[in-house]
């Protein structure tokens, strides 16, 4: 039996959503943009008191990890991790792009077909990587200029899903008509849960002195 807090603020959204045994139980989710620091402990008191439960029955607390915005990672990190001193409870990180891509494998549910997640990290360029039909990434997490030479990197993988918050900048060069982009799918609590659920169960916990965010990019701070 494992109750999980998944939190997830690697984005403009914040979302939090409580999991039982790898389950969905509730959820909670703010698309207003930089309103993580506001609304983020309020959800997670919510969803407990809501679900008559204690703060102390959680058996975990899991972290969407990167990469994404630089400010959001640290707010939900420096909860996450609060949270795990507090109760003295393990730290799940789980890869952004992977939870992703994870929610676009259950919806194109197409076997012969890779999975490319894409976060807008301003101007061209997006946070991305590919993903088999097992979830295996077979082209690394990166920063990408999207350009016609990105797009020819990807002419070898075939048919091709594309979601996230960059697939509009992803429609103006993808032309190829074995790319398809998905849409409603973004960053999200929700997709934390199996990846989640299935490092509980390996008991692949981080070390909480030492864990930071995957920002992938240093932080640029903007006038």
């Amino acid at each position: 039996m494992s109750l999980i807090l998944n939190i997830e603020t690697s984005s403009t959204i914040c979302s939090v959503c409580l999991a039982k045994d790898g389950v969905l139980v509730d959820y909670r989710q703010d698309k207003q943009g930089n309103s993580h620091a506001r609304v983020l402990t309020v959800f997670i008191e919510d969803l407990v008191q809501k679900n008559n439960l204690a703060i102390s029955d959680l058996d975990a607390i899991a972290v969407s990890a990167g990469p994404g915005s630089y400010t959001g990672l640290r707010i939900g990190t420096s909860v996450a991790k609060g949270l795990c001193y507090a109760l003295n409870k393990p730290l799940i990180a789980v890869p952004t792009l992977a939870a992703m891509a994870g929610a676009m494998l259950i919806k194109a549910n197409d076997p012969d077909a890779v999975y490319m997640s894409a976060i807008d990290a301003r101007r061209m360029e997006i946070y991305t990587a590919i993903f088999n039909a097992e979830g295996r990434e077979i082209l690394s997490t990166r920063a990408a200029i999207v350009d016609e030479g990105f797009a020819a990197l990807l002419e070898p993988f075939g048919k091709l899903f594309v979601a996230g918050s960059g697939t509009e900048k992803c429609k103006l060069i993808f032309k190829s008509s074995y790319i398809r982009f998905l849409e409603d799918i973004d960053c999200d609590a929700r997709y934390m849960v199996s990846i989640a659920e299935e490092h509980m169960k390996k008991q692949q916990f981080e070390d909480l002195a030492y864990f930071e965010p995957f920002y992938l990019k240093e932080f640029g701070a903007k006038t």
